[in-house]
């Protein structure tokens, strides 16, 4: 517990200093390592990157399998790590605070709630569920024993919904109820980051590696964002260069991918 306090602490520092931190997004023990030991300050779980590890669609592995990532990933690092809930795995507050507390008890040190509700004919929540939602959420990490950073989510930008004065309604309403960290992804005009930075008073984090993102680290800092994550961006680029790989054996008889893939050494040399 006191190890879980530290980094607590730690991470919700680094929400207030005068510069973004990039939180990448590690989908399993390797890439975990990989970013640890490239010095990157903590780490996020990403529920696509993982789902597509298991063969699955994003979304489809359930809050147990989620949760026993979320342990292995937490177990695997030295690094704070925050977990991707995704709606909290339920539609009513009770299921969403109970989510919050096996992520703390599983190691996370802060998690993210989303208003999406995974029906495309209703994608996000009413407005009044998704804030009484975040009040759940705030209420059960504020019963924990040591600090735990909440990031609530306003999903309209990829629910196929881009309004930005519904998504601006929704990260104020979140931050009255007590959300720590303010996340709208898709997200990517400076124009639309800037607005909402000057409607909220808390951190915001914003999501990059993702088409239509032209703003790097020093410019989005320069904004005033606290965190930018990138999803599953590094898993799908992992994923991309298997597939090209798979297509050139295939289609042409190739093998010329290898050239450009770590050593054998350098890996085990990573690992070790």
């Amino acid at each position: 517990m006191q190890d879980q306090a530290r980094k607590g602490a730690a991470f919700r520092a680094l929400h207030h200093r005068n510069r973004a931190f990039v939180i990448p997004n590690p989908w399993g023990r390797g890439s975990a390592h990989l970013l640890e030991r490239a010095g990157f300050e903590a780490l996020a779980t990403t529920s696509a990157g993982y789902a597509f590890s298991r063969g699955l669609r994003d979304n489809r592995v359930g809050r147990e399998g989620m949760l026993a990532h979320i342990r292995d990933i937490a177990q695997s690092t030295v690094l704070p790590v925050s977990a991707d809930l995704e709606n909290g795995f339920g539609d009513d507050p009770e299921t969403v605070a109970q989510t919050l507390r096996l992520a703390a008890e599983a190691g996370a040190v802060g998690g993210s709630i989303e208003d999406a509700t995974g029906d495309a004919q209703h994608p996000v929540y009413d407005f009044n569920l998704a804030v009484e939602r975040v009040q759940a959420a705030v209420e059960a990490v504020r019963g924990l024993p040591f600090p735990f950073t909440l990031t609530a989510r306003a999903e309209n930008f990829i629910a196929g919904n881009p309004d930005l004065e519904d998504t601006l309604d929704r990260l104020c309403a979140y931050e009255r109820a007590g959300a720590d960290v303010l996340y709208a992804p898709g997200l990517s005009r400076r124009e639309d980051i800037a607005g909402v930075l000057a409607a909220i008073g808390r951190p915001l984090n914003v999501l990059a590696g993702v088409k239509g993102m032209t703003l790097d680290l020093a410019a989005m800092s320069r904004l005033g964002v606290a965190r930018v994550s990138i999803g599953s961006a590094l898993a799908r680029t992992a994923y991309g260069a298997a597939i090209a790989a798979i297509s050139e054996m295939r289609d042409h008889g190739g093998f010329a991918f290898a050239n450009d893939a770590p050593s054998h050494t350098t890996l085990d040399q990573m690992f070790d």
